[in-house]
């Protein structure tokens, strides 16, 4: 059976594979982000509302562009609009600033190791308990 889902940008029904929209509005965003790429590729300093206006794509999309680390904010001025999810300092991509992103990945990967202890303890235990008996005490 076909997983039919309603698309997340246009709402058009489409039998999903692997994205949260359809084939068209991929296509579509493929288009703008090589719009996007060829006209900061011409004009590199421009600044988000340059980009915005010039090829009539939103701000909202440049700065999830930015968040996916696709596009990076070249400028040495302090960011007012791009800020680590974390503690709020200015970055020019992604979600978090570097020394956020490390206590991220460090609390992760000792989440992970936790849990991995974990597990192993308890099938460690399960084994344990597991024994051989008999099922019928009448000998035939």
């Amino acid at each position: 059976m076909r997983d039919v889902r309603n698309c997340k940008s246009c709402g058009k029904m489409y039998t999903y594979v692997s994205s949260v929209i359809c084939d068209d509005c991929v296509k579509k965003e493929k288009d703008d982000f090589k719009k996007v790429k060829e006209y900061l590729y011409d004009n590199p300093k421009s600044s988000m509302t340059e980009v915005s206006q010039a090829l009539e794509i939103s701000t909202k999309k440049l700065t999830r562009y930015l968040r996916e680390g696709r596009l990076e904010i070249d400028s040495a001025d302090s960011n007012m609009f791009l800020g680590c999810q974390s503690c709020g300092k200015s970055i020019k991509s992604g979600r978090y600033c570097d020394e956020c992103e490390k206590n991220l990945k460090s609390s992760l990967s000792g989440a992970v190791s936790e849990t991995k202890q974990k597990l192993y303890n308890e099938s460690k235990e399960k084994s344990k308990a597991i024994g051989m008996r008999y099922l019928n005490k009448k000998d035939k």
